[in-house]
Protein backbone atom coordinates (compact mmCIF):
# COMPACT_ATOMS: atom_id res chain seq x y z
CA UNK A 1 0.00 0.00 0.00
CA UNK A 2 1.37 3.47 -1.13
CA UNK A 3 2.44 5.85 1.91
CA UNK A 4 0.58 8.81 1.12
CA UNK A 5 1.62 12.06 2.90
CA UNK A 6 0.62 15.82 1.99
CA UNK A 7 3.50 17.77 0.75
CA UNK A 8 5.02 20.19 3.03
CA UNK A 9 8.65 22.11 3.69
CA UNK A 10 8.19 21.27 7.67
CA UNK A 11 8.15 17.13 7.15
CA UNK A 12 9.76 16.85 3.38
CA UNK A 13 12.27 19.80 3.44
CA UNK A 14 15.32 16.82 3.81
CA UNK A 15 13.52 14.85 0.63
CA UNK A 16 15.05 14.71 -2.66
CA UNK A 17 13.59 13.55 -5.89
CA UNK A 18 15.65 11.45 -8.61
CA UNK A 19 14.82 11.03 -12.12
CA UNK A 20 16.91 8.15 -12.39
CA UNK A 21 14.11 6.00 -12.45
CA UNK A 22 13.23 6.74 -16.42
CA UNK A 23 15.62 4.07 -17.33
CA UNK A 24 12.96 1.52 -16.17
CA UNK A 25 10.05 3.66 -18.53
CA UNK A 26 9.56 2.53 -22.30
CA UNK A 27 6.31 4.45 -22.56
CA UNK A 28 4.70 7.50 -20.62
CA UNK A 29 1.26 9.26 -21.71
CA UNK A 30 0.81 12.34 -22.94
CA UNK A 31 -1.27 15.37 -23.33
CA UNK A 32 -1.95 17.39 -26.65
CA UNK A 33 0.12 20.52 -25.64
CA UNK A 34 2.98 18.23 -25.28
CA UNK A 35 2.75 16.42 -29.39
CA UNK A 36 4.73 19.66 -30.52
CA UNK A 37 7.34 19.55 -27.24
CA UNK A 38 7.50 15.88 -28.05
CA UNK A 39 7.63 15.08 -31.21
CA UNK A 40 11.40 16.16 -31.89
CA UNK A 41 12.56 13.19 -29.75
CA UNK A 42 9.83 10.54 -30.04
CA UNK A 43 7.47 8.44 -31.64
CA UNK A 44 4.39 9.56 -30.54
CA UNK A 45 1.48 7.18 -31.06
CA UNK A 46 -1.76 5.98 -29.39
CA UNK A 47 -2.88 2.94 -27.52
CA UNK A 48 -5.99 1.86 -25.18
CA UNK A 49 -6.43 1.78 -21.32
CA UNK A 50 -6.36 -2.24 -20.44
CA UNK A 51 -9.32 -1.74 -18.18
CA UNK A 52 -11.78 0.23 -19.86
CA UNK A 53 -10.80 0.31 -23.49
CA UNK A 54 -10.50 3.60 -24.17
CA UNK A 55 -7.68 5.68 -26.28
CA UNK A 56 -4.69 7.63 -24.77
CA UNK A 57 -1.65 9.38 -26.38
CA UNK A 58 1.76 8.66 -25.26
CA UNK A 59 5.60 8.66 -26.45
CA UNK A 60 7.90 5.07 -26.89
CA UNK A 61 10.87 5.59 -25.42
CA UNK A 62 12.04 1.83 -25.51
CA UNK A 63 11.21 -1.53 -27.71
CA UNK A 64 10.57 -4.14 -24.72
CA UNK A 65 8.72 -3.15 -21.35
CA UNK A 66 11.32 -1.77 -18.37
CA UNK A 67 13.98 -0.71 -20.70
CA UNK A 68 14.31 3.02 -21.94
CA UNK A 69 16.62 3.33 -24.76
CA UNK A 70 17.13 6.93 -24.60
CA UNK A 71 18.50 7.61 -20.74
CA UNK A 72 21.50 8.49 -20.44
CA UNK A 73 22.64 7.80 -17.23
CA UNK A 74 19.44 6.51 -15.98
CA UNK A 75 17.68 10.06 -17.37
CA UNK A 76 16.03 11.66 -20.24
CA UNK A 77 18.32 14.02 -22.05
CA UNK A 78 15.71 15.88 -23.88
CA UNK A 79 12.00 16.57 -23.26
CA UNK A 80 10.84 15.11 -20.08
CA UNK A 81 6.62 14.13 -20.59
CA UNK A 82 4.76 15.37 -17.67
CA UNK A 83 4.07 11.94 -16.76
CA UNK A 84 7.15 10.84 -15.82
CA UNK A 85 7.78 14.41 -14.32
CA UNK A 86 4.86 13.76 -11.87
CA UNK A 87 6.04 10.20 -10.45
CA UNK A 88 5.62 10.34 -6.98
CA UNK A 89 3.18 13.12 -6.95
CA UNK A 90 -0.54 13.35 -7.09
CA UNK A 91 -3.40 15.55 -6.59
CA UNK A 92 -5.85 15.28 -4.26
CA UNK A 93 -8.77 17.75 -3.23
CA UNK A 94 -6.22 20.59 -4.55
CA UNK A 95 -3.90 19.02 -2.67
CA UNK A 96 -0.11 18.03 -3.59
CA UNK A 97 0.20 14.50 -1.99
CA UNK A 98 3.22 12.24 -2.50
CA UNK A 99 4.08 8.09 -2.24
CA UNK A 100 7.11 8.03 -0.32
CA UNK A 101 7.24 4.76 -1.26
CA UNK A 102 8.04 5.78 -4.35
CA UNK A 103 11.26 4.88 -6.30
CA UNK A 104 11.47 8.45 -7.24
CA UNK A 105 12.21 9.30 -3.77
CA UNK A 106 15.14 6.58 -3.35
CA UNK A 107 17.97 7.79 -4.45
CA UNK A 108 20.16 9.94 -2.03
CA UNK A 109 21.69 11.89 -4.95
CA UNK A 110 18.44 13.43 -6.35
CA UNK A 111 17.38 17.16 -6.67
CA UNK A 112 15.90 18.96 -3.72
CA UNK A 113 12.13 19.85 -3.16
CA UNK A 114 12.25 22.75 -0.99
CA UNK A 115 15.11 25.96 -0.70
CA UNK A 116 16.77 27.16 2.52
CA UNK A 117 13.73 29.91 2.76
CA UNK A 118 11.05 27.00 2.46
CA UNK A 119 10.33 28.26 -1.27
CA UNK A 120 9.94 25.44 -3.86
CA UNK A 121 13.38 24.90 -5.75
CA UNK A 122 12.94 24.36 -9.67
CA UNK A 123 12.45 20.63 -9.46
CA UNK A 124 9.17 20.95 -7.30
CA UNK A 125 8.24 23.90 -10.20
CA UNK A 126 8.80 20.96 -12.30
CA UNK A 127 6.46 18.67 -10.82
CA UNK A 128 3.64 21.56 -10.21
CA UNK A 129 4.53 22.19 -13.90
CA UNK A 130 3.53 18.79 -14.70
CA UNK A 131 0.54 18.02 -12.37
CA UNK A 132 -1.09 21.27 -13.70
CA UNK A 133 -0.20 20.03 -17.48
CA UNK A 134 -1.80 16.60 -16.68
CA UNK A 135 -5.14 17.91 -15.03
CA UNK A 136 -5.71 20.72 -17.80
CA UNK A 137 -4.49 18.80 -20.61
CA UNK A 138 -6.10 15.04 -20.03
CA UNK A 139 -9.94 16.20 -21.04
CA UNK A 140 -8.51 17.89 -23.63
CA UNK A 141 -6.81 15.32 -25.50
CA UNK A 142 -9.85 12.78 -24.87
CA UNK A 143 -12.09 14.92 -26.48
CA UNK A 144 -9.41 15.42 -29.38
CA UNK A 145 -9.04 11.36 -29.46
CA UNK A 146 -12.70 11.80 -29.67
CA UNK A 147 -12.83 13.70 -32.68
CA UNK A 148 -10.11 11.69 -34.52
CA UNK A 149 -12.50 8.79 -33.83
CA UNK A 150 -15.52 10.43 -35.14
CA UNK A 151 -13.64 11.27 -38.24
CA UNK A 152 -12.75 7.43 -38.80
CA UNK A 153 -8.89 8.65 -38.82
CA UNK A 154 -7.08 6.28 -35.79
CA UNK A 155 -5.66 3.32 -38.00
CA UNK A 156 -3.57 0.60 -36.34
CA UNK A 157 0.08 0.85 -36.66
CA UNK A 158 2.16 -2.64 -37.65
CA UNK A 159 5.41 -1.99 -35.93
CA UNK A 160 7.70 -4.89 -36.82
CA UNK A 161 11.78 -4.53 -36.48
CA UNK A 162 13.81 -6.89 -37.84
CA UNK A 163 17.54 -6.93 -35.65
CA UNK A 164 21.06 -8.06 -36.47
CA UNK A 165 20.44 -11.26 -33.80
CA UNK A 166 17.68 -12.55 -36.40
CA UNK A 167 15.08 -11.99 -33.33
CA UNK A 168 12.41 -9.75 -34.63
CA UNK A 169 10.09 -7.28 -32.25
CA UNK A 170 6.55 -6.44 -33.05
CA UNK A 171 5.01 -3.65 -31.12
CA UNK A 172 1.07 -4.75 -30.51
CA UNK A 173 -1.80 -2.34 -29.97
CA UNK A 174 -0.51 0.89 -31.41
CA UNK A 175 -2.44 3.17 -33.53
CA UNK A 176 -1.85 6.34 -35.65
CA UNK A 177 -3.31 8.76 -37.45
CA UNK A 178 -4.12 7.76 -40.90
CA UNK A 179 -3.09 10.62 -43.00
CA UNK A 180 -4.64 9.06 -46.12
CA UNK A 181 -8.02 9.26 -44.24
CA UNK A 182 -7.37 12.97 -43.08
CA UNK A 183 -6.65 14.23 -46.42
CA UNK A 184 -10.11 12.22 -47.95
CA UNK A 185 -12.37 14.28 -45.29
CA UNK A 186 -14.51 16.83 -46.82
CA UNK A 187 -14.11 20.61 -46.43
CA UNK A 188 -16.14 21.12 -43.85
CA UNK A 189 -14.47 18.17 -41.42
CA UNK A 190 -10.61 19.44 -42.56
CA UNK A 191 -12.19 23.31 -40.84
CA UNK A 192 -13.54 21.83 -37.87
CA UNK A 193 -10.63 20.09 -37.02
CA UNK A 194 -8.36 22.86 -37.73
CA UNK A 195 -10.28 25.02 -35.42
CA UNK A 196 -10.01 22.11 -32.24
CA UNK A 197 -6.25 22.59 -33.50
CA UNK A 198 -6.69 18.93 -34.40
CA UNK A 199 -4.48 18.99 -37.49
CA UNK A 200 -1.55 20.44 -35.45
CA UNK A 201 -2.13 17.77 -33.23
CA UNK A 202 -2.32 15.43 -36.45
CA UNK A 203 0.56 16.21 -38.36
CA UNK A 204 3.02 16.50 -35.26
CA UNK A 205 2.05 12.58 -34.55
CA UNK A 206 2.80 11.21 -37.98
CA UNK A 207 5.74 13.02 -38.36
CA UNK A 208 7.02 11.54 -34.78
CA UNK A 209 6.73 8.13 -36.34
CA UNK A 210 10.45 8.33 -38.30
CA UNK A 211 11.69 8.08 -34.15
CA UNK A 212 10.51 4.37 -34.71
CA UNK A 213 13.77 3.40 -36.41
CA UNK A 214 15.76 5.63 -33.98
CA UNK A 215 14.79 3.39 -31.52
CA UNK A 216 15.34 0.30 -33.51
CA UNK A 217 19.02 2.06 -34.24
CA UNK A 218 19.88 2.10 -30.84
CA UNK A 219 18.73 -1.59 -29.84
CA UNK A 220 20.95 -3.04 -32.41
CA UNK A 221 24.00 -0.97 -31.70
CA UNK A 222 23.22 -2.73 -27.96
CA UNK A 223 23.21 -5.75 -29.36
CA UNK A 224 26.13 -5.52 -31.23
CA UNK A 225 28.17 -4.59 -28.30
CA UNK A 226 26.54 -6.83 -26.07
CA UNK A 227 24.06 -4.74 -23.99
CA UNK A 228 21.36 -5.73 -25.10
Amino acid sequence: MPTWEMLNREQHAALRVSRACDATWHFAQIVADEFPRAAPYYPILFTKHPETGAFYAGVVMGLEAGDNLLTVDGALPDYRPADLERQGFFVNDGQIVIDREHAVFAAARGEALFEIDGGPTLALKRVQQALHTLQEGIPATDDAIRRFLVYGLLEQIDVTLNFDDGNPLRLDGLYTISLDALHALPDAAVLDLFRAGDLQLAYAQTGSLRHIRTLGRIRNARLSDGRA
